[in-house]
Protein backbone atom coordinates (compact mmCIF):
# COMPACT_ATOMS: atom_id res chain seq x y z
CA UNK A 1 0.00 0.00 0.00
CA UNK A 2 2.37 2.60 -1.24
CA UNK A 3 1.37 6.47 -0.69
CA UNK A 4 3.02 9.03 -3.15
CA UNK A 5 3.02 13.10 -2.54
CA UNK A 6 0.22 14.11 -5.27
CA UNK A 7 -2.42 15.82 -4.69
CA UNK A 8 -5.97 15.49 -5.85
CA UNK A 9 -9.59 17.47 -5.62
CA UNK A 10 -12.32 17.24 -6.90
CA UNK A 11 -14.10 20.63 -8.09
CA UNK A 12 -17.91 22.25 -7.20
CA UNK A 13 -20.09 23.01 -10.02
CA UNK A 14 -23.72 23.81 -11.08
CA UNK A 15 -26.02 20.87 -10.73
CA UNK A 16 -29.04 20.90 -13.38
CA UNK A 17 -30.89 17.92 -14.02
CA UNK A 18 -31.93 18.84 -17.13
CA UNK A 19 -28.78 18.67 -18.68
CA UNK A 20 -28.31 15.17 -18.31
CA UNK A 21 -30.64 14.70 -20.82
CA UNK A 22 -28.11 16.46 -23.41
CA UNK A 23 -25.31 14.93 -22.19
CA UNK A 24 -24.18 12.54 -25.04
CA UNK A 25 -22.40 9.89 -23.22
CA UNK A 26 -24.23 9.60 -20.41
CA UNK A 27 -27.06 9.22 -23.26
CA UNK A 28 -24.88 6.15 -24.63
CA UNK A 29 -24.58 4.56 -21.74
CA UNK A 30 -27.90 4.73 -20.78
CA UNK A 31 -29.22 3.35 -24.01
CA UNK A 32 -26.82 0.87 -24.05
CA UNK A 33 -27.29 -0.81 -20.60
CA UNK A 34 -31.00 -0.84 -21.01
CA UNK A 35 -30.33 -2.67 -24.56
CA UNK A 36 -27.60 -4.96 -22.85
CA UNK A 37 -30.92 -5.71 -19.28
CA UNK A 38 -33.44 -6.52 -21.95
CA UNK A 39 -30.83 -8.74 -24.11
CA UNK A 40 -30.14 -10.70 -21.18
CA UNK A 41 -33.28 -11.06 -19.52
CA UNK A 42 -33.92 -13.92 -22.22
CA UNK A 43 -30.86 -15.72 -20.97
CA UNK A 44 -31.22 -18.77 -18.61
CA UNK A 45 -29.17 -17.05 -16.14
CA UNK A 46 -29.31 -13.34 -16.48
CA UNK A 47 -27.00 -11.06 -14.60
CA UNK A 48 -28.80 -9.22 -11.60
CA UNK A 49 -26.42 -6.50 -11.68
CA UNK A 50 -24.58 -4.48 -14.72
CA UNK A 51 -23.08 -1.36 -14.13
CA UNK A 52 -20.81 0.77 -16.30
CA UNK A 53 -17.93 3.37 -15.46
CA UNK A 54 -16.48 5.72 -17.65
CA UNK A 55 -13.48 8.30 -16.98
CA UNK A 56 -13.48 11.32 -19.43
CA UNK A 57 -9.72 12.51 -18.70
CA UNK A 58 -8.23 15.03 -20.18
CA UNK A 59 -4.56 15.65 -18.75
CA UNK A 60 -1.58 17.62 -19.63
CA UNK A 61 1.97 17.15 -17.66
CA UNK A 62 4.67 19.85 -18.07
CA UNK A 63 7.89 19.15 -16.35
CA UNK A 64 11.32 21.03 -16.33
CA UNK A 65 15.31 20.51 -15.18
CA UNK A 66 17.65 22.92 -14.05
CA UNK A 67 15.78 25.33 -16.30
CA UNK A 68 15.08 23.34 -19.12
CA UNK A 69 11.52 22.03 -20.96
CA UNK A 70 12.15 18.19 -20.61
CA UNK A 71 8.32 17.31 -21.89
CA UNK A 72 5.15 19.49 -22.31
CA UNK A 73 2.13 16.64 -23.55
CA UNK A 74 -1.53 16.80 -23.23
CA UNK A 75 -3.29 13.69 -23.63
CA UNK A 76 -7.20 12.69 -23.46
CA UNK A 77 -8.65 8.98 -23.01
CA UNK A 78 -11.79 7.69 -21.88
CA UNK A 79 -11.39 4.20 -20.21
CA UNK A 80 -14.74 2.28 -19.23
CA UNK A 81 -14.86 -0.56 -16.59
CA UNK A 82 -18.02 -2.73 -16.74
CA UNK A 83 -18.94 -4.89 -14.13
CA UNK A 84 -21.71 -8.09 -15.05
CA UNK A 85 -22.90 -9.82 -11.71
CA UNK A 86 -24.69 -13.27 -11.92
CA UNK A 87 -26.16 -14.57 -8.94
CA UNK A 88 -28.44 -12.81 -6.63
CA UNK A 89 -27.05 -10.27 -3.76
CA UNK A 90 -26.42 -13.16 -1.10
CA UNK A 91 -24.47 -15.36 -3.33
CA UNK A 92 -23.28 -14.34 -6.69
CA UNK A 93 -19.82 -14.93 -9.14
CA UNK A 94 -17.51 -12.74 -6.77
CA UNK A 95 -18.02 -15.30 -3.83
CA UNK A 96 -14.68 -16.27 -2.18
CA UNK A 97 -13.73 -19.75 -2.46
CA UNK A 98 -10.79 -20.77 -0.24
CA UNK A 99 -8.58 -22.02 -3.19
CA UNK A 100 -9.17 -18.20 -4.42
CA UNK A 101 -7.10 -15.53 -2.98
CA UNK A 102 -9.43 -12.26 -2.41
CA UNK A 103 -8.38 -9.87 -5.03
CA UNK A 104 -8.76 -12.04 -7.86
CA UNK A 105 -11.88 -13.09 -7.26
CA UNK A 106 -13.59 -10.00 -7.56
CA UNK A 107 -14.67 -9.59 -11.10
CA UNK A 108 -13.74 -12.14 -13.09
CA UNK A 109 -11.05 -11.25 -16.03
CA UNK A 110 -12.99 -7.82 -15.92
CA UNK A 111 -10.56 -4.76 -16.60
CA UNK A 112 -10.94 -1.06 -18.19
CA UNK A 113 -11.13 -0.91 -21.74
CA UNK A 114 -10.34 2.07 -23.95
CA UNK A 115 -12.94 3.47 -26.00
CA UNK A 116 -12.97 6.49 -28.92
CA UNK A 117 -12.75 10.00 -27.47
CA UNK A 118 -14.50 10.90 -30.38
CA UNK A 119 -18.30 11.23 -30.11
CA UNK A 120 -19.41 8.26 -32.04
CA UNK A 121 -22.15 6.65 -30.46
CA UNK A 122 -21.78 3.40 -32.80
CA UNK A 123 -17.53 2.68 -31.59
CA UNK A 124 -18.80 3.49 -28.54
CA UNK A 125 -21.98 1.25 -27.99
CA UNK A 126 -19.80 -1.56 -30.26
CA UNK A 127 -17.44 -1.08 -26.92
CA UNK A 128 -19.94 -1.52 -24.40
CA UNK A 129 -21.35 -4.28 -25.89
CA UNK A 130 -18.13 -6.41 -26.75
CA UNK A 131 -16.74 -5.71 -22.61
CA UNK A 132 -20.14 -6.70 -21.13
CA UNK A 133 -20.18 -9.90 -23.10
CA UNK A 134 -16.95 -10.97 -22.13
CA UNK A 135 -17.45 -9.92 -18.23
CA UNK A 136 -21.03 -11.83 -18.66
CA UNK A 137 -19.34 -14.98 -19.54
CA UNK A 138 -16.61 -14.72 -17.07
CA UNK A 139 -18.83 -14.17 -14.52
CA UNK A 140 -21.36 -16.98 -15.66
CA UNK A 141 -18.02 -19.51 -15.35
CA UNK A 142 -17.48 -18.22 -11.84
CA UNK A 143 -21.14 -18.50 -10.38
CA UNK A 144 -21.31 -22.15 -12.14
CA UNK A 145 -18.22 -23.35 -10.43
CA UNK A 146 -19.11 -21.56 -7.03
CA UNK A 147 -22.36 -23.36 -7.09
CA UNK A 148 -20.97 -26.63 -7.74
CA UNK A 149 -18.79 -25.88 -4.36
CA UNK A 150 -19.60 -27.52 -1.39
CA UNK A 151 -18.19 -24.75 0.46
CA UNK A 152 -20.05 -22.12 -0.71
CA UNK A 153 -23.27 -23.23 1.53
CA UNK A 154 -21.40 -22.23 4.64
CA UNK A 155 -21.70 -18.55 3.59
CA UNK A 156 -20.67 -15.71 6.42
CA UNK A 157 -21.62 -12.44 4.40
CA UNK A 158 -23.53 -11.50 1.48
CA UNK A 159 -21.49 -10.84 -2.12
CA UNK A 160 -23.44 -7.28 -2.65
CA UNK A 161 -25.07 -4.88 -0.06
CA UNK A 162 -28.57 -2.97 -2.16
CA UNK A 163 -27.96 0.71 -2.23
CA UNK A 164 -30.15 3.51 -2.94
CA UNK A 165 -30.81 4.82 -6.33
CA UNK A 166 -29.38 8.56 -6.92
CA UNK A 167 -29.10 10.52 -9.52
CA UNK A 168 -26.71 13.08 -9.94
CA UNK A 169 -25.33 15.63 -12.55
CA UNK A 170 -22.65 17.99 -12.62
CA UNK A 171 -22.08 20.10 -16.19
CA UNK A 172 -19.01 19.89 -18.76
CA UNK A 173 -16.67 21.77 -17.72
CA UNK A 174 -14.65 24.45 -20.35
CA UNK A 175 -11.55 22.92 -21.98
CA UNK A 176 -10.18 26.58 -21.76
CA UNK A 177 -8.58 26.80 -18.06
CA UNK A 178 -5.02 27.43 -18.57
CA UNK A 179 -2.44 28.73 -20.95
CA UNK A 180 0.10 26.00 -21.45
CA UNK A 181 2.53 28.29 -23.30
CA UNK A 182 2.85 30.74 -20.45
CA UNK A 183 2.99 27.59 -17.98
CA UNK A 184 6.21 25.92 -19.79
CA UNK A 185 7.58 29.24 -19.57
CA UNK A 186 7.15 29.46 -15.66
CA UNK A 187 8.02 25.79 -14.91
CA UNK A 188 11.61 26.09 -16.98
CA UNK A 189 11.84 29.75 -14.44
CA UNK A 190 11.38 27.68 -11.39
CA UNK A 191 14.37 25.11 -12.02
CA UNK A 192 16.64 27.22 -13.17
CA UNK A 193 17.76 27.70 -9.55
CA UNK A 194 18.99 24.05 -9.31
CA UNK A 195 21.68 25.24 -11.76
CA UNK A 196 23.65 27.08 -8.84
CA UNK A 197 24.83 23.80 -7.16
CA UNK A 198 27.22 21.61 -8.77
CA UNK A 199 26.38 19.14 -6.18
CA UNK A 200 22.92 19.08 -7.18
CA UNK A 201 22.03 15.25 -8.90
CA UNK A 202 18.26 16.40 -9.88
CA UNK A 203 16.54 19.48 -9.66
CA UNK A 204 13.33 19.18 -11.04
CA UNK A 205 9.85 20.65 -11.14
CA UNK A 206 6.70 19.58 -12.89
CA UNK A 207 2.97 20.50 -13.37
CA UNK A 208 -0.32 18.27 -13.54
CA UNK A 209 -3.73 19.57 -15.09
CA UNK A 210 -5.78 17.21 -15.13
CA UNK A 211 -9.72 17.68 -15.65
CA UNK A 212 -11.45 13.58 -15.05
CA UNK A 213 -15.53 13.55 -16.15
CA UNK A 214 -17.09 10.37 -14.32
CA UNK A 215 -19.76 8.50 -14.85
CA UNK A 216 -21.80 5.84 -13.82
CA UNK A 217 -24.43 4.25 -14.38
CA UNK A 218 -26.57 0.57 -13.56
CA UNK A 219 -29.32 -1.72 -13.80
CA UNK A 220 -30.75 -0.50 -10.34
CA UNK A 221 -31.28 2.98 -11.97
CA UNK A 222 -28.45 5.34 -10.71
CA UNK A 223 -26.82 7.61 -12.77
CA UNK A 224 -24.21 9.99 -11.48
CA UNK A 225 -22.26 12.52 -13.82
CA UNK A 226 -19.45 14.14 -11.32
CA UNK A 227 -16.15 16.14 -12.46
CA UNK A 228 -12.93 16.40 -10.99
CA UNK A 229 -10.24 18.88 -11.84
CA UNK A 230 -7.07 20.09 -10.12
CA UNK A 231 -3.32 21.46 -10.89
CA UNK A 232 -0.37 20.27 -8.72
CA UNK A 233 3.37 21.96 -8.80
CA UNK A 234 6.04 19.43 -7.38
CA UNK A 235 9.62 20.50 -6.86
CA UNK A 236 12.00 17.93 -6.46
CA UNK A 237 15.57 17.61 -6.03
CA UNK A 238 18.71 15.51 -5.07
CA UNK A 239 22.24 16.71 -3.97
CA UNK A 240 25.33 13.91 -3.48
CA UNK A 241 25.96 13.77 0.17
CA UNK A 242 29.65 13.82 1.23
CA UNK A 243 30.22 10.22 1.61
CA UNK A 244 28.72 9.84 -1.74
CA UNK A 245 24.81 8.87 -0.97
CA UNK A 246 21.74 10.44 -2.71
CA UNK A 247 19.98 12.44 -0.49
CA UNK A 248 16.34 13.35 -2.20
CA UNK A 249 14.06 16.00 -0.70
CA UNK A 250 10.00 17.35 -2.29
CA UNK A 251 7.92 19.98 -2.18
CA UNK A 252 4.66 21.13 -3.97
CA UNK A 253 1.85 23.11 -3.89
CA UNK A 254 -2.06 21.96 -4.72
CA UNK A 255 -5.03 24.15 -6.18
CA UNK A 256 -7.99 24.07 -7.78
CA UNK A 257 -7.05 25.80 -11.12
CA UNK A 258 -3.78 27.47 -11.84
CA UNK A 259 -4.73 30.36 -10.28
CA UNK A 260 -4.76 29.16 -7.08
CA UNK A 261 -1.53 28.39 -7.00
CA UNK A 262 1.03 30.48 -5.48
CA UNK A 263 2.48 33.63 -7.59
CA UNK A 264 6.21 33.13 -9.06
CA UNK A 265 8.16 34.78 -6.09
CA UNK A 266 6.75 32.24 -3.47
CA UNK A 267 7.44 29.76 -6.09
CA UNK A 268 10.86 30.39 -6.29
CA UNK A 269 11.70 30.99 -2.44
CA UNK A 270 10.18 27.39 -2.04
CA UNK A 271 12.61 26.07 -4.42
CA UNK A 272 15.53 28.37 -2.84
CA UNK A 273 14.63 26.67 0.38
CA UNK A 274 14.67 23.16 -0.97
CA UNK A 275 18.28 23.73 -2.18
CA UNK A 276 18.89 25.07 0.97
CA UNK A 277 18.08 22.13 3.07
CA UNK A 278 19.64 19.80 0.67
CA UNK A 279 22.89 21.88 1.29
CA UNK A 280 22.35 21.05 5.30
CA UNK A 281 21.48 17.75 4.12
CA UNK A 282 24.70 17.03 2.28
CA UNK A 283 26.69 17.52 5.20
CA UNK A 284 24.34 16.17 7.97
CA UNK A 285 25.43 12.88 9.84
CA UNK A 286 23.99 9.80 8.51
CA UNK A 287 21.63 8.09 11.25
CA UNK A 288 22.35 5.00 13.26
CA UNK A 289 18.94 2.82 14.10
CA UNK A 290 17.31 4.06 16.79
CA UNK A 291 15.06 3.34 19.62
CA UNK A 292 13.16 5.56 21.94
CA UNK A 293 10.62 8.18 22.00
CA UNK A 294 10.03 10.69 19.18
CA UNK A 295 7.55 13.50 17.83
CA UNK A 296 6.14 13.08 14.76
CA UNK A 297 5.03 16.71 13.26
CA UNK A 298 1.91 17.09 11.95
CA UNK A 299 2.29 15.95 8.19
CA UNK A 300 4.20 12.98 9.21
CA UNK A 301 1.49 12.19 11.94
CA UNK A 302 -1.19 11.89 8.92
CA UNK A 303 0.56 9.79 7.03
CA UNK A 304 1.26 7.44 10.37
CA UNK A 305 -2.45 6.99 11.06
CA UNK A 306 -2.94 6.56 6.90
CA UNK A 307 -0.85 3.86 6.71
CA UNK A 308 -0.48 1.76 10.34
CA UNK A 309 -4.17 2.15 11.23
CA UNK A 310 -6.25 3.65 8.05
CA UNK A 311 -5.47 0.53 6.01
CA UNK A 312 -6.45 -1.94 8.96
CA UNK A 313 -10.07 -0.80 9.06
CA UNK A 314 -11.00 -0.80 5.46
CA UNK A 315 -13.62 -3.31 5.71
CA UNK A 316 -13.29 -5.03 2.33
CA UNK A 317 -10.10 -6.45 3.67
CA UNK A 318 -11.48 -7.96 6.53
CA UNK A 319 -13.88 -10.47 4.54
CA UNK A 320 -10.41 -11.98 3.74
CA UNK A 321 -8.72 -15.15 6.04
CA UNK A 322 -5.20 -14.24 4.42
CA UNK A 323 -5.28 -10.62 5.84
CA UNK A 324 -4.03 -10.38 9.91
CA UNK A 325 -7.43 -8.83 10.44
CA UNK A 326 -6.03 -6.30 12.85
CA UNK A 327 -8.98 -4.67 14.10
CA UNK A 328 -12.24 -7.13 13.36
CA UNK A 329 -13.02 -8.22 16.54
CA UNK A 330 -12.55 -4.98 17.99
CA UNK A 331 -15.53 -3.03 16.97
CA UNK A 332 -16.86 -1.43 20.86
CA UNK A 333 -13.50 -2.11 22.82
CA UNK A 334 -10.66 0.36 23.10
CA UNK A 335 -7.63 0.50 20.12
CA UNK A 336 -6.20 4.10 20.49
CA UNK A 337 -5.48 6.65 23.38
CA UNK A 338 -9.02 7.85 24.79
CA UNK A 339 -8.08 11.52 23.76
CA UNK A 340 -8.36 10.95 20.29
CA UNK A 341 -10.91 10.53 17.49
CA UNK A 342 -10.50 9.00 13.90
CA UNK A 343 -13.00 10.48 11.53
CA UNK A 344 -13.12 9.40 7.56
CA UNK A 345 -15.00 12.63 5.90
CA UNK A 346 -14.71 12.43 1.77
CA UNK A 347 -18.25 15.00 2.23
CA UNK A 348 -15.03 18.16 3.64
CA UNK A 349 -13.45 19.76 0.37
CA UNK A 350 -11.25 21.80 2.52
CA UNK A 351 -9.76 22.58 5.46
CA UNK A 352 -8.57 25.65 7.29
CA UNK A 353 -9.27 27.51 3.38
CA UNK A 354 -7.30 24.55 1.84
CA UNK A 355 -8.86 22.36 -0.30
CA UNK A 356 -9.21 18.42 0.45
CA UNK A 357 -7.98 15.80 -2.63
CA UNK A 358 -10.36 13.18 -0.58
CA UNK A 359 -13.58 14.78 -1.14
CA UNK A 360 -16.12 13.12 -3.15
CA UNK A 361 -19.59 13.42 -3.60
CA UNK A 362 -20.42 10.13 -4.92
CA UNK A 363 -17.94 6.96 -4.46
CA UNK A 364 -17.05 4.60 -7.78
CA UNK A 365 -20.17 2.17 -6.65
CA UNK A 366 -22.99 4.79 -6.61
CA UNK A 367 -22.72 5.71 -3.25
CA UNK A 368 -23.15 8.83 -1.70
CA UNK A 369 -20.44 10.14 0.37
CA UNK A 370 -20.61 10.01 4.19
CA UNK A 371 -18.83 10.89 7.36
CA UNK A 372 -17.90 8.25 9.37
CA UNK A 373 -16.69 8.19 12.72
CA UNK A 374 -14.25 5.60 12.94
CA UNK A 375 -13.02 5.89 16.48
CA UNK A 376 -14.65 7.37 19.35
CA UNK A 377 -12.40 8.85 22.53
CA UNK A 378 -10.36 5.82 21.72
CA UNK A 379 -13.28 3.10 21.01
CA UNK A 380 -13.26 0.80 17.61
CA UNK A 381 -17.23 1.86 16.11
CA UNK A 382 -16.87 0.92 12.68
CA UNK A 383 -15.22 0.04 9.32
CA UNK A 384 -15.03 1.94 6.04
CA UNK A 385 -17.44 -0.02 3.73
CA UNK A 386 -17.79 -0.61 0.31
CA UNK A 387 -20.90 -2.77 -0.84
CA UNK A 388 -19.02 -6.03 0.15
CA UNK A 389 -20.87 -6.43 3.47
CA UNK A 390 -19.27 -8.27 6.28
CA UNK A 391 -21.49 -10.28 8.98
CA UNK A 392 -21.95 -7.37 11.39
CA UNK A 393 -21.84 -4.26 8.75
CA UNK A 394 -24.80 -4.74 6.17
CA UNK A 395 -24.45 -1.67 4.28
CA UNK A 396 -21.92 0.74 2.59
CA UNK A 397 -21.06 3.95 4.11
CA UNK A 398 -20.22 5.52 0.66
CA UNK A 399 -15.69 4.54 1.08
CA UNK A 400 -16.16 1.89 -2.58
CA UNK A 401 -13.71 3.78 -4.37
CA UNK A 402 -11.10 2.68 -7.42
CA UNK A 403 -9.30 4.31 -10.19
CA UNK A 404 -10.05 4.42 -13.67
CA UNK A 405 -8.40 0.76 -13.93
CA UNK A 406 -9.82 -1.38 -11.07
CA UNK A 407 -12.90 -2.82 -9.73
CA UNK A 408 -13.54 -0.58 -6.07
CA UNK A 409 -13.19 -2.54 -2.92
CA UNK A 410 -13.47 0.33 0.38
CA UNK A 411 -10.74 2.73 0.61
CA UNK A 412 -9.83 5.69 2.89
CA UNK A 413 -10.92 9.36 1.68
CA UNK A 414 -10.12 12.49 4.51
CA UNK A 415 -8.64 10.90 7.45
CA UNK A 416 -9.18 13.32 10.23
CA UNK A 417 -7.19 12.52 13.46
CA UNK A 418 -9.10 14.77 16.19
CA UNK A 419 -8.02 15.26 20.16
CA UNK A 420 -9.71 16.19 23.11
CA UNK A 421 -6.62 17.50 24.60
CA UNK A 422 -4.80 18.96 22.61
CA UNK A 423 -0.68 20.13 23.74
CA UNK A 424 1.03 22.96 22.62
CA UNK A 425 3.75 22.33 20.51
CA UNK A 426 6.34 23.67 23.26
CA UNK A 427 4.85 20.95 25.63
CA UNK A 428 5.59 18.20 23.28
CA UNK A 429 8.92 18.93 23.13
CA UNK A 430 9.54 18.88 26.85
CA UNK A 431 7.62 15.58 27.03
CA UNK A 432 10.15 14.43 24.67
CA UNK A 433 13.43 15.55 26.03
CA UNK A 434 11.39 14.19 30.12
CA UNK A 435 11.48 11.00 28.14
CA UNK A 436 14.56 10.49 26.00
CA UNK A 437 16.13 10.97 29.88
CA UNK A 438 13.93 8.76 31.60
CA UNK A 439 14.81 6.19 28.93
CA UNK A 440 18.39 6.79 29.19
CA UNK A 441 18.48 8.13 25.37
CA UNK A 442 20.77 11.01 24.83
CA UNK A 443 18.64 12.46 22.54
CA UNK A 444 14.70 11.70 20.99
CA UNK A 445 13.89 12.22 17.65
CA UNK A 446 11.72 15.05 15.81
CA UNK A 447 10.14 13.90 12.87
CA UNK A 448 9.10 17.11 10.71
CA UNK A 449 8.51 16.63 7.05
CA UNK A 450 7.90 13.38 4.95
CA UNK A 451 7.29 11.90 1.27
CA UNK A 452 5.09 9.10 2.09
CA UNK A 453 5.24 5.42 3.32
CA UNK A 454 3.63 1.92 3.02
CA UNK A 455 2.23 -1.01 5.03
CA UNK A 456 1.51 -4.65 4.70
CA UNK A 457 -1.72 -6.35 6.56
CA UNK A 458 -1.54 -9.81 5.18
CA UNK A 459 -0.58 -13.10 7.42
CA UNK A 460 2.52 -13.91 4.99
CA UNK A 461 4.21 -10.88 5.57
CA UNK A 462 5.51 -9.46 8.79
CA UNK A 463 2.50 -7.12 9.96
CA UNK A 464 4.63 -3.61 10.00
CA UNK A 465 5.02 -0.42 8.50
CA UNK A 466 7.61 1.83 7.32
CA UNK A 467 7.46 5.88 6.66
CA UNK A 468 9.70 7.59 4.84
CA UNK A 469 11.00 10.48 6.64
CA UNK A 470 12.88 13.27 4.22
CA UNK A 471 13.81 15.77 7.44
CA UNK A 472 14.67 14.46 10.73
CA UNK A 473 16.02 16.07 13.93
CA UNK A 474 17.80 14.71 16.80
CA UNK A 475 16.68 16.81 20.04
CA UNK A 476 19.39 16.54 22.89
CA UNK A 477 18.43 16.27 26.45
CA UNK A 478 21.63 18.16 27.41
CA UNK A 479 20.25 21.41 25.92
CA UNK A 480 22.68 21.41 22.74
CA UNK A 481 21.27 22.66 19.26
CA UNK A 482 18.77 20.84 17.72
CA UNK A 483 20.66 18.26 14.82
CA UNK A 484 19.94 17.75 11.49
CA UNK A 485 20.29 13.84 10.05
CA UNK A 486 19.71 11.78 7.17
CA UNK A 487 19.05 8.42 6.16
CA UNK A 488 16.54 7.59 8.57
CA UNK A 489 13.13 5.22 7.73
CA UNK A 490 11.01 4.98 10.52
CA UNK A 491 9.47 1.47 10.92
CA UNK A 492 7.25 -0.77 13.42
CA UNK A 493 4.61 -2.86 13.80
CA UNK A 494 1.00 -1.74 14.37
CA UNK A 495 -0.25 -2.51 18.14
CA UNK A 496 3.05 -2.02 19.21
CA UNK A 497 2.93 1.57 17.99
CA UNK A 498 -0.66 2.48 18.80
CA UNK A 499 -0.16 1.39 22.66
CA UNK A 500 2.92 4.34 22.33
CA UNK A 501 0.76 7.33 21.35
CA UNK A 502 0.53 9.43 24.29
CA UNK A 503 -0.47 13.06 23.48
CA UNK A 504 -1.55 15.37 20.45
CA UNK A 505 -0.73 18.71 19.68
CA UNK A 506 -2.51 21.66 18.98
CA UNK A 507 -2.31 22.06 15.18
CA UNK A 508 -3.27 20.02 12.68
CA UNK A 509 -1.83 19.93 9.06
CA UNK A 510 -2.89 18.83 5.75
CA UNK A 511 -1.27 15.70 4.03
CA UNK A 512 -2.70 15.03 0.30
CA UNK A 513 -1.51 12.02 -1.69
CA UNK A 514 -2.31 9.02 -3.97
CA UNK A 515 -2.78 5.67 -1.91
CA UNK A 516 -1.96 2.69 -4.20
CA UNK A 517 -3.93 -0.63 -2.80
CA UNK A 518 -6.02 -3.35 -4.16
CA UNK A 519 -8.06 -0.93 -6.31
CA UNK A 520 -5.34 1.23 -7.96
CA UNK A 521 -4.32 4.84 -7.03
CA UNK A 522 -6.91 6.89 -5.30
CA UNK A 523 -6.67 10.37 -4.11
CA UNK A 524 -6.50 10.50 -0.26
CA UNK A 525 -5.81 13.44 2.67
CA UNK A 526 -4.41 12.68 6.10
CA UNK A 527 -4.96 15.31 8.91
CA UNK A 528 -3.67 15.28 11.95
CA UNK A 529 -1.68 17.10 14.51
CA UNK A 530 1.58 15.96 15.52
CA UNK A 531 1.86 13.37 18.01
CA UNK A 532 4.09 12.01 20.45
CA UNK A 533 5.24 8.52 20.67
CA UNK A 534 6.94 7.09 23.78
CA UNK A 535 8.72 4.84 21.72
CA UNK A 536 9.46 4.55 17.74
CA UNK A 537 11.75 1.96 15.98
CA UNK A 538 13.99 3.72 12.78
CA UNK A 539 16.42 1.68 10.58
CA UNK A 540 18.65 2.97 8.11
CA UNK A 541 17.54 3.84 4.30
CA UNK A 542 18.91 1.83 1.36
CA UNK A 543 21.63 3.81 -0.33
CA UNK A 544 21.75 5.13 -4.02
CA UNK A 545 25.36 5.24 -4.14
CA UNK A 546 27.08 7.09 -7.14
CA UNK A 547 30.42 7.87 -8.57
CA UNK A 548 31.94 11.13 -7.43
CA UNK A 549 32.40 13.43 -10.24
CA UNK A 550 35.85 13.60 -11.44
CA UNK A 551 35.27 17.21 -12.65
CA UNK A 552 33.05 19.99 -12.36
CA UNK A 553 29.62 20.46 -13.70
CA UNK A 554 29.21 22.61 -17.31
CA UNK A 555 26.16 23.59 -16.11
CA UNK A 556 27.13 25.42 -12.87
CA UNK A 557 26.42 29.13 -13.12
CA UNK A 558 28.79 31.56 -9.88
Amino acid sequence: MKKYSISFLLSLFIIGTASAQDDFLLGVLNEELNREVAGFAKADLPPYFISYRVNDIAYTQIQSSFGSLVQSHSSKNRLLFATVRVGNYQQDNTHPLEDRRWGNERMGDGRAIQIVVDDSKEAIQYSIWRATQTNYRSALESYRSIKNTIQTTKSKFDDFSKAPVEKYFEKPLSDSWYDKSAWENKVRKYSEPFLKSSDLVTGDVSLQLVTDRKYYVSSEGTQIVQNMRYVYLSINASIRATDGDIVPLHSSFFAFSPAGLPNDEAVLEEVNNVIDKLTELRKAPLADPYSGPAILDAQVGGVFFHEIFGHRVEGERLRNDMDSQTFKEKINLPVLNKTLNVVFDPTKSEFNGKPLNGFYRFDDEGVKAQRVTVVDRGVLKTFLMSRSPLETIKVSNGHGRADASSDPVSRQSNLIVETNKPVPFADLRKMLIQEAKKQGKPYGYYFKSVVGGFTTTDRFNPNAFNIFPTEVYRIYTDGRPDQLVRGVDLIGTPLAMFAEITAAGNQSEIFSGFCGAESGSVPVTAISPALFVRRIETQKKPQADIESTLLESPTVKD
